[in-house]
């Protein structure tokens, strides 16, 4: 009977220890996972903010909330079970897949520096046309975080193809929920940072009154810098997404020259040869990205965005 019970408690133990170790692992899964997702993270952490411009202080969190709610909704009841099954399924789809999503990253990115380059913003315009109510800035936000949903979640999902179905699973379960606490959360501090600096300022006390206006002052430049580091990383990655994915097709010449490239600044730094290499990709990658997308742009602009510009001159006349 006590042997029994000890043999009993030995394989509850190694099933634990099993547990642990699966847990762990999906925990190693998910944060490498959510790495190779940081660009199009960051950007939509950057985007959001500008969804509640303009609108009441009491509103901004219950609406972001909202936007948070759909955004995982998207994630783990439409993304999840697509990718899941085309992985189990069509694994040969998700290279492709892959590559159209890191070709509208390009297209993001590269749209963002011609914005900025050309001194208008199409976020900022786009957003304040789409502010007349609160459904409307809901509905319209979680269709923009669709598509960058769609793209964590693929991501991710290659980075941990190559494990069991399960596992898999999990892991992107992870992703969807941390990434989406992530992100949103940040959004959250991001808006009431402007009040919180207010109210410091109104305090007595020339320390706290000083960081109340650091806090109101640095806020838009902070929105700045995370849009400039969203559109770097959004070339970077969608670029190295397209590096890899070309070779995986088997069109090898641009990443074989990338890696020999890679190769010979790492032997020639010594030292710090990894991390020259791995700056030497990730400018390769960025530079890809930026021409890619530019492409994209330059096309769009020469048919979609010509004929909408035609019909909405037609217009008037037709009235």
């Amino acid at each position: 009977m006590a042997g029994g019970l000890v043999a009993l408690l030995d394989d509850v133990a190694v099933l634990a220890r099993a547990a642990a170790a699966s847990v762990d692992d999906i925990g190693v899964g998910a944060a490498r996972a959510s790495v190779k997702a940081a660009g199009v993270v960051v950007d939509d952490a950057a985007v959001t903010p500008q969804y509640v411009r303009g609108l009441a202080a009491q509103r901004e969190l219950p609406i972001i909330r909202r936007i948070a709610v759909g955004s995982l909704r998207n994630k783990l009841l439409i993304i999840l079970p697509a990718i899941l099954l085309l992985s189990q399924f069509l694994p040969v789809l998700l290279t492709p897949i892959l590559m159209i999503g890191g070709t509208y990253l390009c297209y993001e990115g590269a749209e963002k520096v011609w914005a900025r380059v050309a001194h208008h913003d199409t976020h900022a315009s786009s957003v304040e046309d789409a502010l007349p109510d609160e459904d409307t800035v809901v509905s319209g936000a979680v269709r923009t975080d669709f598509i960058l949903s769609a793209e964590i979640m693929v991501i991710s999902l290659n980075e941990v193809v190559d494990e069991p179905f399960l596992s898999r699973a999990l892991i992107l379960v992870v992703v969807a929920l941390a990434i989406t606490v992530l992100v949103y959360g940040f959004v959250g501090l991001i808006v009431k940072m402007d009040d919180v600096g207010l109210m410091l300022a109104e305090r007595p006390g020339k320390a706290m009154a000083k960081i109340g206006r650091g806090l109101v002052k640095g806020m838009p430049k902070l929105l700045s810098v995370l849009t400039v580091v969203g559109t770097a990383a959004m070339l970077w990655v969608g670029g190295h997404i397209l590096l890899v994915g070309t070779d995986e097709l088997g069109l090898t010449f641009l990443y074989d020259a990338v890696h020999h490239l890679e190769e010979v600044v790492k032997d020639g730094v010594g030292a710090l040869g990894s991390v020259a290499a791995w700056f030497v990709n990730t400018l390769a990658s960025a530079l890809l990205g930026l021409a890619v997308g530019a492409l994209v742009v330059l096309v769009l602009s020469l048919t979609l965005h010509r004929r909408k510009a035609a019909a909405a001159g037609d217009a008037p006349s037709k009235a």
